[in-house]
């Protein structure tokens, strides 16, 4: 395939499916905007087998073959996403084995994982989130102190995630899937079973229970936030304005479902498409 196309194709996955991140992805000169939109091709690919309706035991063979093309291994000739992401990866320093620690969530997705504890969920937050902010760190270019640019990128990303884990809470646990800390659930007086009732929380005083408790995560993400924001400095003009219009619309939607907690219980809260142009454009000013 034509290497052309391949970044093409990767474009054309990232600007139709990633609704927030493609706000952040436009502002980058046209190099590291096509090796981001491979690098978001292939981790797409991951979710959506994760995400997917295949029995478990498919799945996660389908993820360990997901493991075995990951760039280094060599890409098959008729795929764009991979072929793309092996030029990418020959033109930046960008860190592949973090894909594999993006597979080990989504393998803890497909196994019915529960995180009894933060700690546990912090692990979570770190393979599925952490992993993305580190790879695209690969391609904005690590500067005067790799290290701690790293662990920011990571901090970052585990705001994103819980940011994430709130606004979608009911769709997770229609699925079968709960991340709140059972610790944290036990704090606030709730339990959260799929299975057991058609709705989470479907009591008012659940739900008054319930908002107490998206006012202590939403806490908790802006912590995550404020360790990970400083990144932007230590980055160049336009992957600072990348970073800041991604990581911005993610926080405005955190603040707006702390405003509103029980929204995520009737449903994905999302800004509206105006609200989010108006961030990438603040982030682009700043």
């Amino acid at each position: 395939m034509d290497m052309e196309a391949a970044y093409r194709e990767c474009e054309r996955i990232t600007w139709s499916e990633a609704r927030n991140f493609a706000y952040g992805i436009r502002l980058l000169p046209q190099d590291k905007r096509r090796a981001l939109a491979a690098v978001y091709a292939f981790a797409r690919r991951i979710d959506d087998i994760g995400d997917g309706t295949l029995p478990p035991d498919e799945k996660i063979r389908q993820l360990e073959i997901a493991r075995a093309q990951i760039p280094n291994g060599g890409p098959e000739p008729d795929d764009a996403v991979l072929i793309a992401l092996a030029d990418a990866g020959k033109r930046f320093e960008i860190p592949m084995a973090a894909f594999g620690e993006l597979i080990d969530g989504c393998v803890l997705d497909v196994s019915g994982a529960t995180y009894r504890t933060w700690d546990d969920l912090y692990y979570y937050c770190r393979c599925v989130a952490g992993s993305i902010g580190r790879l695209s760190l690969g391609v904005f270019g690590a500067t005067k102190d790799p290290e701690r640019q790293s662990q920011m990128a990571d901090d970052l990303g585990i705001g994103l995630q819980l940011t994430n884990i709130l606004r979608d809470v009911r769709e997770d646990y229609l699925n079968g899937r709960v991340y709140l800390p059972e610790e944290d659930l036990v704090k606030f007086g709730l339990s959260l079973t799929p299975g057991t009732d058609p709705e989470p929380f479907p009591e008012p005083v659940q739900q008054a229970r319930f908002a107490t408790l998206v006012e202590f995560e939403a806490e908790r993400a802006r912590q995550w936030y404020a360790k990970g924001f400083p990144l932007l400095a230590t980055l160049d003009r336009r992957s600072a304005a990348c970073t800041g219009a991604m990581a911005g619309i993610y926080r405005r939607l955190l603040e707006r479902i702390a405003r509103q907690p029980s929204s995520v219980l009737r449903g994905r809260q999302s800004l509206p498409a105006g609200e989010k142009l108006l961030v990438a454009v603040k982030a682009v000013i700043r």
